[in-house]
């Protein structure tokens, strides 16, 4: 037989496999978490421990404003006009917008009031004992929540770091690439714990290995825990962000996915307030008000909101934001007590639940002190993965300086079959979240611009 006899074996006529899609994407993802790691997360620090610290200002809000938020209980409530008129005594200047209701038997009622020169979503609550009408001190009530000055001053770091709306920017883009990083990492954890087939590895931190990968599993592990959690305050966060936020309003307001409005229309009646909390010409007291929503079911805790113009009814609703939330409301006209318009929270679509639920959830409002705790544990999470990202390049760095990034060019060997519908995705998610899309082309330049600096120095020597 000669040599030309000789076929070579079937495994050497094959023609060389095609890498996979994830081993060509993986560069890409790798380079992407490594600098929205080291760049972003400075950012994230501060939200989480600016977060961390609000998680806990429900009970030092409690603590600090004791004596306001709470009476000692007596034997009979006065009626609550009765309190209103003693709060208008205390703050004459003041204009009634809303009262809230005792929600337990030991708390104040809160009258709150527009008074000249206060700060923009801003009012004058005034606390008043139940069981005695004495006012018992005033403080000024931040949004929505009603946060009292120590929340409120918490509250603010969080959202924008006492820099007002400029603020807001480190806020929106800690929330526009928090979900980047949790999926980035997320993938390159699973991808890189499943060729070992165990769930503890993906799971568990292996505190067998050396000091490195003991690092990336504690790293990992942690992140893989926290994801979820982590996803839902980037999307939750958005939604009040500046730029993101407004977008997200319009896709909501094209699909009629609005959170809907009682109906304001109550007939021709005026509802006008008079100095001691009643209604003038025979109109209903507030203590009616509160029988008229109880008969629509309604129950405490309670805020009852002030007419916004001649002949607009009074607004009742629930405002227990717990669950199981009550959040019904109805609209009481001022003259006669009757009911003209009702509001269910079990009629709202299925979007504005959707955002009543995220909003009380990131607020740490929905499952009360347990959903506080979760959001402490992963604010604690995001710090430990930063510090912990941070130790794993400060030890990849070869003699001096800093780690250098992953590889650059891994673009290239990415199928243009896969490559241009994930730009088409960056780009239309760069546009959606603005401030993540202006960030990432600084990442791009800056990349850029290092890749022609090392060629050059690669040339020089």
């Amino acid at each position: 037989m000669t040599s030309t006899d000789v076929r070579p074996p079937a495994d050497a006529e094959r023609a060389p496999s095609r890498p996979s899609t994830w081993s060509t994407l993986k560069p890409l993802v790798l380079r992407l978490h490594f600098y929205a790691g080291v760049l972003i997360a400075p950012f994230l620090l501060v939200a989480a421990a600016t977060g961390l610290l609000y998680s806990a200002s429900f009970q030092l809000e409690r603590v600090v404003h004791a004596h306001e938020l709470t009476v000692p209980v007596g034997q009979q409530r006065v009626p609550l006009a009765q309190q209103i008129a003693a709060a208008r005594t205390a703050q004459p200047n003041g204009t009634i917008t809303a009262v809230r209701t005792p929600a337990e038997a030991d708390a104040s009622t809160r009258v709150l009031m527009n008074v000249p020169g206060l700060p923009e979503s801003t009012q004058l609550a005034v606390f008043v004992d139940p069981y005695t009408a004495q006012v018992r001190g005033t403080l000024e009530s931040y949004g929505g929540s009603g946060a009292l000055p120590v929340r409120a001053w918490i509250s603010q770091l969080h959202r924008h770091l006492h820099l007002g709306e400029p603020g807001r920017l480190y806020s929106e883009l800690a929330a526009s690439w928090l979900w980047v990083v949790a999926l980035g990492g997320l993938v390159l954890w699973v991808t890189r714990r499943r060729a070992k087939r165990r769930v503890r590895a993906l799971l568990a931190p292996d505190r067998s290995l050396p000091a490195a990968p003991r690092r990336l599993s504690w790293h990992g592990s942690i992140g893989l825990w926290a994801v979820l959690g982590l996803l839902f305050l980037s999307a939750t966060g958005l939604t009040w962000s500046k730029y993101a936020g407004e977008n997200v309003g319009d896709v909501r307001v094209a699909l009629g996915w609005t959170t809907p409005k009682i109906s304001a229309a109550s007939g021709d009646h005026a509802a006008h307030t008079g100095a001691g909390g009643h209604q003038h010409g025979g109109a209903v007291t507030p203590d009616r008000l509160v029988e008229a929503a109880a008969g629509k079911g309604l129950s405490g805790p309670l805020e009852i909101v002030w007419p916004a113009g001649q002949g607009a009814p009074f607004v009742v609703k629930e405002i227990d934001k717990t669950v199981p939330q009550r959040l019904n409301q109805v609209a009481v006209d001022g003259a006669s007590g009757q009911v003209t318009a009702e509001l269910r929270f079990a009629d709202f679509n299925l979007a504005a639940k959707l955002t009543q639920w995220g909003i009380d959830g990131h607020m740490g409002l929905l499952f009360g002190l347990a959903n506080q705790l979760v959001l402490m544990l992963l604010a604690a999470g995001v710090i430990t993965l930063v510090v912990l990202g941070y130790r794993m390049w400060w030890k990849r760095r070869p003699t001096r300086g800093f780690g250098a990034p992953y590889t650059r060019g891994g673009w290239r060997g990415v199928r243009w079959a896969v490559l241009a519908p994930l730009g088409a995705v960056v780009a239309a998610v760069g546009w959606f979240l603005p401030v993540m899309g202006v960030s990432l082309a600084a990442f791009l330049v800056i990349d850029v611009l290092l890749g022609v600096r090392a060629r050059r120095a690669a040339a020089r020597r």
